[in-house]
């Protein structure tokens, strides 16, 4: 009764974020299952890797923190643990499984991001910035938790992605777009901009130390 009083009055924008929260939820689970980790360790990575960044941004916005006030989010995270358990024999075979599912994840929540703040009335410039906020942060305390660099700091246009996603879409909404067509266009631009950059190798410069 209560996961479907969880969906009742369900909007694009919370199928995104559904999708949004398992395809992240799965990269957390697969990473942390490479490293071994027990169930509780896995679904505990899922879990934050799936919430951190609209945690952040919610706290930021100062609204309550969007998985506190449903349970749909938790089971979200539980479905993306029993789907990696049995079929993680696939996964294992599937090339590059983290990094799709980790950059599907985060085309959904630079949508997500940039809707939330859009509907509490900030300038495009804090809406750009908690699309970026709910894209990264997310992976970035899973990988403290799995005890990796964060790889928005070595990896390709992973920020940038965000932050491109979050602009294109102030754009498109300024020039009155449909909000579905927007929301799609945005999510799909952050996935091409990563699987670019990561297929050419191009990221920003390497800030050197001395010599």
């Amino acid at each position: 009764m209560f996961l479907f009083g969880d969906l009742a009055n369900i909007e694009v924008v919370d199928v995104i974020e559904f999708l949004g929260t398992i395809a992240f939820a799965i990269s957390g689970i697969r990473l942390a299952s490479a490293k071994r980790f027990d169930w509780f360790g896995a679904i505990v990575v899922g879990f934050v890797t799936a919430v951190g960044g609209g945690t952040l941004r919610d706290l930021l916005l100062d609204v309550p923190v969007f998985w506190m006030q449903a349970s749909r989010y938790i089971w979200c995270t539980v479905f993306a643990f029993v789907f990696v358990l049995f079929f993680r024999k696939f996964l294992v075979h599937l090339n590059n499984t983290i990094f799709w599912f980790d950059c599907i994840g985060l085309g959904l929540f630079v949508v997500v991001g940039y809707e939330k703040a859009l509907a509490l009335d900030y300038p495009v410039w804090v809406c750009v910035s908690m699309a970026t906020i709910t894209g990264i942060f997310g992976g970035i305390i899973r990988d403290i938790l799995i005890n990796e660099i964060p790889i928005i700091f070595t990896q390709e246009l992973y920020a940038v992605a965000c932050i491109l996603g979050g602009i294109l879409f102030g754009i498109l909404h300024y020039a009155e777009v449909d909000l579905l067509i927007i929301e799609v266009a945005t999510a799909i631009f952050v996935v091409v901009i990563r699987v670019w950059a990561t297929y050419y190798k191009i990221r920003l410069p390497i800030l050197k130390g001395e010599d």
